[in-house]
């Protein structure tokens, strides 16, 4: 199996402007990279200062680019309305021509203390629901269709929401999870990719992938697995172990737009 290549920046500090991260774009598009997928945070631990929006850096990468596939790698929904964030990715799907991949998970408060701080949902278990009610609205509204949803987090009334996106019947879900966490494999297997988070070992895929295969109702529709590992590493164990995508990882203490443009010039896996 071909595995395909992305760069995935932390949009800290250097990276925080959104005109460098689309020039840089630019230019792992034309050395043959496949997607270019931002952080989406709201602030960072010490001693990152500046933080960027992804969804302004993403139209920015759209505009630039004619190619890669696109998208935030991952977007805590329960942070976000689920409307709003329909017609932001709807609308970026049709910027970029259909090249839109949302990866999706809960979160978390560690790092930049970003759900703390703002008086954002805490437990996990709360923000796993809003998650998977999130996603089910996404799945409507990106139909065209009058959305019925009432839930225990969101409602919605017979609104339609339109234009839809270029993607039919919507934009790839790529859920994100820690493998072995029988939820997350399993919203995984709902969905159109797993990004399994803090992996080891390629060991450690294979067994998520054979769960999430057995999990899936349709073994036979496309699905893929973005794993996330610095550059210079073997990926032969990870493809073989049922990886689709390579995200090339950087340090987000050591980041710098030099040490982006090493990476994406020594190009693609």
């Amino acid at each position: 199996m071909t595995i395909r290549s992305a760069i995935w920046l932390p949009i800290f500090d250097e990276l925080a402007d959104p005109v460098v991260v689309a020039r840089l774009a630019a230019e792992a598009e034309e050395a043959g990279w496949h997607g270019v997928f931002v952080w989406d945070h709201l602030r960072w631990r010490e001693p990152v200062v500046d933080v960027a929006d992804p969804w302004i850096t993403l139209a920015a990468i759209a505009s630039a680019t004619e190619r890669v596939r696109i998208g935030p790698m991952v977007t805590a929904l329960a942070r976000r309305r689920p409307i709003k964030l329909a017609k932001e990715t709807a609308t970026l799907d049709r910027l970029s021509g259909g090249r839109m991949i949302l990866g999706a998970g809960l979160g978390s408060d560690r790092f930049g203390q970003e759900f703390s701080t703002t008086g954002e949902e805490l437990d996990d278990r709360v923000r796993g629901q809003m998650l998977d009610e999130s996603l089910a609205i996404l799945a409507a509204a990106w139909s065209g269709e009058p959305v019925e949803h009432h839930g225990e987090h969101y409602t919605i009334s017979g609104a339609a929401f339109r234009p839809t996106p270029v993607q039919r019947p919507g934009i790839p879900v790529w859920t994100a999870g820690f493998p072995g966490k029988v939820k997350p494999m399993r919203r995984a297997a709902r969905h159109d990719g797993y990004f399994p988070v803090n992996l080891q070992h390629p060991d450690e895929l294979a067994a998520a992938v054979e769960t999430i295969t057995g999990l899936r109702g349709d073994s036979t529709a496309p699905y893929d697995v973005a794993v996330a590992l610095p550059a210079g590493t073997d990926l032969a164990p990870y493809a073989k172990a049922g990886a689709t995508w390579w995200m090339a990882e950087f340090d987000q203490h050591e980041m710098s737009v030099d040490t982006v443009r090493g990476v994406l010039r020594d190009g693609p896996a």
